[in-house]
């Protein structure tokens, strides 16, 4: 497996974060910004920046910490994205990925920055963000989302309200979901592979 490696990144303006990162063995496809549930940077966390570096991508987590706000999320995202930057990552092969609270994050940033592509994975509006629906209409970059709809995870109809806002934006979308399957598609294997392809060929098809 793909080493993961923690560094203190600070910019000359002064912000600075922790990002943990994993690099491509040969050639770098793009740069992913990886934004984490609300549990942290987690072991499963570093097992996702690993696999998408094996996948070529140059991908770095920042580490959120405190209240998930919108400008936290676009704060971290914009310092992380400068550091692919610095990394020789060209702009236009630059993405997002999220999962669970970092879903909502990934779909934050998918309506107020226009980067090649963007992927949610599970998430819902939470006290300091607004609601899916709400953001979706406002997309300014690719963006797929998947979804279950076990647990607290989104309703059918709830996601079939997000895939018509996000076709209202004017960027190209996709909306998927999942019947029984979590946000963490622990429960459902097959659903997992298949989440896991997707949200690969939608890089692949976006960040070329």
């Amino acid at each position: 497996m793909t080493q993961t490696y923690t560094e203190h990144y600070e910019r000359e303006d002064g912000r600075a974060i922790e990002l943990t990162y994993a690099e491509p063995e040969n050639v770098v496809r793009g740069g992913l910004v990886v934004l984490h549930e609300a549990d942290g940077v987690t072991d499963g966390v570093r097992l996702l920046v690993a696999s998408l570096a094996g996948e070529g991508w140059l991908a770095v987590a920042p580490h959120l910490k405190g209240e998930a706000t919108r400008e936290a999320i676009l704060g971290a995202t914009d310092i992380t994205l400068a550091w692919l930057v610095e990394h020789g990552v060209q702009a236009d092969l630059l993405g997002v990925v999220g999962f669970d609270l970092g879903g909502t994050a990934a779909l934050v940033v998918a309506s107020n920055r226009k980067l090649g592509a963007a992927v949610s994975v599970g998430g819902q509006g939470g006290k300091e963000l607004p609601a899916l629906v709400e953001i979706a209409g406002k997309l300014t970059s690719p963006w797929l989302g998947v979804y279950g709809d076990a647990g607290d995870e989104l309703g059918a109809a709830e996601v079939e309200q997000l895939r018509e806002a996000a076709a209202t934006s004017g960027v190209a979308s996709n909306v998927v979901r999942y019947p029984g399957a979590n946000h963490r598609f622990d429960a459902d294997p097959k659903a997992a592979v298949e989440a896991w392809q997707r949200t690969l060929s939608w890089f692949d098809a976006h960040l070329r």
